[in-house]
């Protein structure tokens, strides 16, 4: 069986959908040199903030297909070394967003009415009623920075209290925003308008720092700044700035740039502030919800499926998986199969989608498709993280074409592989919407299943020779499965692809290219 470790705290809930498909060990508060000692011996890791996943980790790890982080930032993975390795790292993007979006309301409301700070007075026997008056929500223009989950759930919760919304989102289709009431404007604009701000941006080069002194001037004065999404965002200098200069009148901050946080840290003395250590996804429900999500997305790995959450590799809608996905199997078995034929190198290979497959969104069959022209070339591990990298490292040149018409076939798959500057043609189709078949092999018109052992024979077109080659298998103790045989004209050589139970062995292989009119034979082995 796999093994996973679970390297930070984990529901239970989480834990117990793993031990269904793998050996289960908790080794929390581990460091770098001791998860190096042991991640070799592991194919899965779970973590969630606290284990940080370096390349130095990444590269102990010399069985780990995927890690999964039960959260949703990935800030503590080294993602394009771990994609360089063909490592699937998945993430929890739903399992908290009412969390994180529960938090973010909570903070707006205890900044707008100075609550952490009136309670805290209060335990000190005071009572000082006007000091901690504030302001109310209704009326206010509050700008999302990030409109994704979390910032929609916030959105729609603060709208309910009277609140106009204004978003900045570069990848929201306006439409969305549209029908949600909400104004999608440039990011200087929205600051600009805006009494509170709401932050739901990942952290990376482009956002860290983001928020900084040239961001506060073109604010209003007295604005308000809720981050519950990533630490960095914000420059704590500038803020500090702000906020003494009256430009800011509070913060609420959930994250920070390091955690813990340097505790000499100056926003960390301003009474304008409020913190929490961490907490947006800090519920019960939450903690659950992550733990079987990103659990599940590697049972499902295990098991030969894909992570529906894959940070490394691009997302697809539910239903439009549900199409493509009993394809990919198909598209990754034509190409092994195609390299088997040719027998030598691939220098390009065009993709040719018809029928209802040339619909959608194609990209796990391309990533099928440069995974089974690699597997049988490369001793290192190729699979749908890795194959484009590889693919261009080896100067393999990949295109798609789309066409309506898949004549008689709901949809069919063409692979033009071009070796040596000769292109051959291999086509195959989901018969029944269930059954992967091959149906041409370079001009061939042979019908076989993609799966299990297959020998490939080319022989004169002649009588006695099927009975030959049957008498060999049968004489080796080797069942025929199926057996089927083209020819492109009476009298040309033919082409017999035999699916068999056992895979034959040298000295078999032997047998049956020794026989007369018999011109090459060939086994492949599907996974």
């Amino acid at each position: 069986m796999p093994k996973v470790l679970v390297s930070d705290k984990l529901a239970q809930q989480g834990i117990d959908i793993l031990k269904t498909c793998a050996d289960v060990d908790v080794n929390t508060g581990l460091s770098e040199d001791e998860l190096c000692g042991i991640i070799g011996d592991y194919d899965a890791l779970v973590i969630r903030s606290g284990t940080q996943v370096t390349q130095k980790v990444l590269e102990a790890a010399s069985k780990l297909k995927i890690i999964g982080r039960a959260g949703v930032g990935v800030d503590n993975v080294d993602v394009p070394f771990a994609s360089s390795k063909g490592i699937i790292v998945c993430n929890s993007p739903s399992g908290n967003t009412l969390a994180a979006c529960e938090l973010t309301c909570g903070m707006m409301l205890a900044l707008a009415r100075n609550i952490p700070q009136a309670y805290v007075s209060m335990k000190n026997s005071e009572w000082k009623r006007s000091l901690y008056a504030g302001i109310e929500l209704f009326g206010k223009t509050l700008a999302i920075l990030g409109l994704g989950k979390i910032g929609r759930e916030v959105a729609k919760r603060m709208q309910t209290f009277g609140m106009k919304v204004v978003a900045f989102d570069p990848f929201l289709p306006k439409e969305v925003a549209d029908n949600m009431g909400i104004e999608l404007l440039p990011m200087d604009e929205a600051i600009k308008k805006a009494d509170f701000i709401s932050l739901h941006l990942p952290k990376n080069k482009d956002t860290l720092g983001l928020i900084n002194k040239d961001k506060f001037a073109i604010m209003k004065d007295g604005v308000r700044i809720v981050n519950c999404a990533r630490g960095g965002i914000i420059n704590d200098e500038d803020l500090v700035e702000a906020m003494n200069s009256g430009k800011v009148a509070g913060a609420a901050m959930d994250v920070y740039l390091t955690e813990p946080p340097a505790w000499d840290n100056p926003i960390f003395t301003m009474d304008k502030a409020i913190f929490t250590p961490h907490l947006g996804a800090s519920t019960k429900e939450a903690q659950i919800n992550v733990a079987i999500d990103v659990c599940e997305q590697i049972r499902d790995v295990f098991m030969g499926g894909t992570a529906r959450s894959a940070v490394n590799m691009p997302s697809m809608p539910s239903d439009v998986m549900d199409m493509v996905s009993p394809y990919m199997d198909l598209a990754r078995n034509m190409a092994m199969f195609s390299v088997h034929y040719i027998g030598a190198p691939v220098e390009k290979v065009e993709i040719v989608y018809s029928g209802e497959i040339a619909k959608y969104n194609t990209d796990y069959l391309k990533r099928s498709v440069v995974t089974g022209i690699l597997t049988p070339l490369l001793d290192e591990g190729v699979n749908l993280i890795n194959c484009y990298d590889l693919a261009k490292g080896r100067g393999l040149v990949v295109s798609e074409t789309k066409i309506e018409d898949s004549g008689d076939y709901a949809s069919l798959i063409t692979l033009k592989v071009t070796s040596n500057g000769v292109e051959r043609a291999f086509s195959g189709t989901m018969l029944d919407n269930s059954i992967p078949r091959m149906v041409n092999a370079s001009g061939y018109n042979v019908e076989f299943a993609c799966h299990g052992s297959i020998l490939t024979i080319k022989h004169n077109d002649v009588p006695g020779v099927i009975g030959k080659i049957g008498n060999v298998l049968g004489d080796n103790n080797i069942n025929i499965a199926s057996m089927n045989d083209g020819r492109r004209e009476l009298g040309d050589e033919a082409f017999m692809v035999i699916t068999i139970d056992t895979q034959a062995d040298d000295k078999v292989l032997a047998e049956l290219a020794a026989l007369d009119q018999v011109n090459s034979v060939r086994q492949i082995k599907f996974d």
